[in-house]
């Protein structure tokens, strides 16, 4: 939806200018606290209809009980990751235990698994249950059949091949880097960016791999971030990132380690207190995840958000803006809102890349700049994250806002706030 500006010049207001009378600014703060009011009144009447995973315990704890009860497992094989990753839903035949499909949707996904391999954690599977057939939930999970009849888009929109110097490396800016340490995920995500890596069994890079990228790390001492990713990076062993953390934190000029997963969301169980001793020895480390819905954010996330935080992990949100899931300003927002409460900044949101595929889950930027205009001035500026376009062929992430300096004469500067109000700014 495109976005309409008011064209409306506002001055200071010429009654209050160098006005001492106390009541006459009250006056004038009352009015506007009932301006201000109203207008976050629509969100205030909406927010209640957008539902959280802490909204849906008793429903997720029913799914819960039926997918251990049809698996033959116990509460502690539900709290044990490795379980969870060796239980993953795959089949059309384990999915239709646990969701209706239709006949016609049964041979959809039949004919897709003979091209794409899918798989969700018996975690997100009870989210799935908990969700309206098709929401935001399903769609991230369950592959439909778009993604082979659909045929725009690119492999590697991103052109990482075309920007690995070494081997497991990918390096688009000055002083940092990528290390891709494998192809393993708790849930294979159908807006995936990296689908082409996902092949037919999963599969850690090898350690020859791994220290080549460090070697790379320590012949550039440019480099002072390195994001670990994949993949899942926390799906390698507690002894694999041990090692690796521990060489990355004995290189003088890496100031900052990162780590990119989506076990907070889809695989919480995954954060243990031994995997959290090892972050724990090598700070500075940033956790960037990937929550995209309301429904995400649940009573185990907050649990794995709360041990990451006391093992002084610095977390961050990358949402991804996808079609049917989270393109509305209402959803965003609440969304956002929710990571704060778990202790978890959000930090990007992305513009869904133009993955071959995938295109069914790409947005109007319009969608974009209208939920940014929905966040700016209508809520905390920690609820803010920063609207992103990965710029083709690998050019890197690119900021997309809003207009809010509409020009200049002079030292003057004509502004647009968050309440489309055109002001002029006197600069000195």
């Amino acid at each position: 939806m495109a976005i309409e500006h008011k064209e409306v010049i506002v001055q200071h207001p010429q009654h209050l200018h160098g006005c001492s009378d106390s009541s006459t600014r009250k006056q004038h703060a009352l009015e506007r606290s009932l301006e201000l009011k109203e207008k976050i009144k629509e969100y205030l009447n909406k927010k209640d209809e957008i539902q959280t995973g802490f909204d849906l315990v008793e429903k997720y704890n029913e799914a819960r009980s039926l997918i251990l009860s049809n698996l033959g497992a116990s509460g502690e094989d539900w709290d044990d990751w490795n379980w969870q990753l060796a239980n993953r839903i795959s089949t059309v035949d384990t999915l239709s235990h646990f969701v209706d499909l239709t006949g016609e949707e049964k041979d959809d996904l039949s004919g897709i698994s003979q091209h794409l391999r899918w798989a969700l954690s018996p975690y997100y599977m009870a989210l799935v249950m908990c969700d309206q057939p098709h929401g935001g939930i399903w769609k991230q999970a369950i592959p439909s059949k778009l993604e082979i009849t659909d045929t725009n888009g690119n492999d590697d929109p991103m052109a990482e091949g075309w920007t690995s110097p070494a081997p497991g490396v990918t390096r688009r800016y000055p002083d940092r880097m990528i290390i891709n340490v494998t192809n393993k995920c708790a849930m294979f995500c159908r807006h995936c960016q990296r689908r082409r890596n996902i092949g037919i069994k999963d599969s850690n890079k090898p350690r020859s791999v791994l220290e080549a990228a460090l070697k790379y790390v320590r012949e550039n001492e440019e480099i002072r971030d390195v994001l670990i990713t994949g993949g899942d990076a926390l799906l390698l062993s507690n002894q694999t990132l041990d090692w690796l953390l521990g060489e990355l934190h004995s290189i003088p000029h890496v100031e900052i380690k990162r780590l990119g997963t989506r076990t907070p969301v889809t695989l919480p169980q995954r954060i243990t207190p031994e995997l959290c001793a090892v972050l724990e020895k090598y700070p500075p480390i940033y956790i960037n995840t990937q929550f995209n819905n309301p429904l995400e954010v649940t009573p185990e996330a907050k649990k794995a958000c709360d041990m990451l935080v006391k093992a002084g992990v610095v977390l961050g949100n990358q949402a991804v803006l996808l079609q049917g899931i989270n393109n509305n300003p209402y959803v965003m927002k609440k969304l956002n809102q929710e990571l704060l409460k778990i202790r978890v900044r959000p930090y990007y949101i992305f513009h869904a890349k133009n993955v071959k595929g995938t295109s069914h889950f790409i947005t109007p930027i319009d969608d974009g700049l209208e939920i940014m205009e929905h966040l700016r001035g209508y809520t905390s500026g920690l609820a803010v994250p920063t609207y992103i376009i990965n710029a083709p062929y690998g050019n890197g992430k690119t900021p997309i806002a809003p207009n809010y300096l509409l020009g200049r004469r002079g030292n003057q500067l004509l502004l647009r706030t968050w309440e489309d109000k055109i002001i002029p700014y006197d600069t000195p």
